[in-house]
């Protein structure tokens, strides 16, 4: 049985920098993540091993404490809040999130309509919307792109993982609201390479396994496009694998999300070698 890992996978720049540094701002002492601080529930916890804990609200952070901001980015009431508390800010958002979040925020300033096409209920998403003046309209599906009345002046980003075909064909929905539009695609290169990656290799295989976080948007999306091309399962760790997946596979692939660790890919990988 042949065992093939795709050729971009796994962490990306952005939730490395976050981890680099939510352990960073642990060493002096204790640290918090305002919400988990990437979408993988084993890296979260390893952190909280580490001393740095996830709370819900800046309530939970002691006055003159560390708050780190977590990869998904927030909305700029937060640093207010924080500043009035007196709380060290330890900004951990993604850069290409805070692209996402500023150029929303300067098509609202411009006096444009902003979509958003991403997900409604993502973290990542609610800060855009918060970075909009909360004026923006998200939108996850070319239907909803077409229920949209039209307008003067039209302004687009993206959620950073969202699909790109998805993106293309929303945006083509939306090309006939206004006349005057300005597409900002805000999806991020480590989205595309993931996710052009994993559908070059299910096309490959027998079998994809796609690993990181049940509650990851990019890594729900990789099992969604892997799914398409072959036999696909999402799992989060090696624990896991099911002897019943592997009945007449040859060929497995295998990928993983932006928020997934190494270690646990690693895992999975020489299980599989020994299946």
């Amino acid at each position: 049985m042949e065992v093939i890992l795709a050729d971009y996978l796994g962490f990306c720049y952005g939730v490395k920098r976050a981890i680099h540094l939510a352990r960073s701002s642990a060493q002096p002492g204790p640290a918090s993540t305002l919400g988990p601080i990437i979408h993988n529930p084993q890296m979260v916890s390893r952190l909280a091993d580490e001393g740095v804990d996830a709370v819900d609200s800046l309530a939970e952070v002691p006055g003159g404490g560390t708050v780190i901001i977590r990869s998904h980015g927030v909305g700029p009431h937060v640093y207010d809040e924080a500043g009035e508390r007196d709380l060290h800010i330890v900004d951990a958002t993604c850069p290409h999130v805070k692209k996402a979040q500023m150029a929303a925020h300067q098509l609202f300033k411009d006096g444009r309509e902003v979509v958003i096409i991403g997900e409604k209920k993502h973290p990542e998403v609610k800060s855009i919307f918060e970075w909009s003046g909360r004026n923006a309209v998200v939108v996850e599906t070319e239907e909803e792109a077409k229920e949209l009345p039209p307008c003067d002046k039209l302004g687009i980003v993206a959620q950073t993982t969202f699909s790109g075909d998805k993106f293309r064909n929303i945006v083509n929905c939306l090309l006939e609201k206004s006349n005057d539009i300005h597409i900002v695609r805000t999806i991020c290169t480590a989205t595309d390479q993931r996710q052009k990656a994993a559908i070059e290799l299910a096309e490959k295989v027998d079998l994809m396994l796609v690993i990181g976080g049940k509650n990851s948007a990019n890594t729900t999306r990789l099992a969604q496009l892997c799914a398409e091309k072959t036999v696909t399962h999402h799992l989060e760790t090696a624990s896991e694998l099911q002897d019943a997946w592997f009945h007449n596979i040859k060929k497995i692939g295998i990928t993983a999300g932006a928020s997934t660790p190494d270690w646990i890919i690693k895992e999975v990988y020489q299980k599989c070698q020994r299946k």
